[in-house]
């Protein structure tokens, strides 16, 4: 966590040395410094910093196309003259433990077009949720297991 603050440190340098004070700039700033901590990584030790960042962007990237074939399915399900979806509710038995992984999952899952997340059980170990189409909920568990948590994990631990 320590070399994300000295990231932004790093960008908020670049903004004030460029005396460009924008957005752009700051993101490149930031893109810049990351870079830099990339190349000195062996002699400061930000090995893990990097892959991590790799990895949070291969989840946003994720997210972004789960949410582009998700609304693509949810569209071509609305303009068919008969509408063939069975909705329901499922429930999927979670890996994440911790309250703020639980917290993202449960909105990655519930940015996705077709999906919503009900509730969370007590023992803070299962997600109900409700899909619009719910034909086969052992496919949605596993697209939910193999994508948004598995790639979650990779990113937070």
């Amino acid at each position: 966590m320590t070399l994300f603050v000295v990231n932004i440190v790093l960008a908020l340098v670049w903004v004030i040395v460029t005396a460009a004070f924008s957005l752009t700039n700051l993101v490149f700033g930031f893109i810049l410094s990351a870079f830099t901590l990339g190349l000195i990584r062996e002699q400061i030790g930000t090995g893990g910093y990097v892959r991590r960042s790799g990895r949070v962007a291969s989840l946003i990237f994720y997210l972004f196309t789960e949410i582009f074939v998700s609304a693509w399915r949810v569209a071509v399900a609305a303009l068919r003259p008969k509408l063939d979806l069975k909705p329901g509710v499922f429930i999927y038995r979670m890996m994440v433990d911790r309250d703020y992984e639980i917290a993202m999952l449960s909105s990655l899952v519930g940015l996705t077009p077709g999906s919503l997340v009900l509730d969370v059980s007590e023992d803070h170990t299962t997600l109900f949720i409700h899909a619009l189409d719910c034909t086969d909920p052992d496919a949605e568990r596993r697209r939910i297991a193999r994508g948004f948590e598995r790639k979650l994990l990779e990113a937070l631990r």
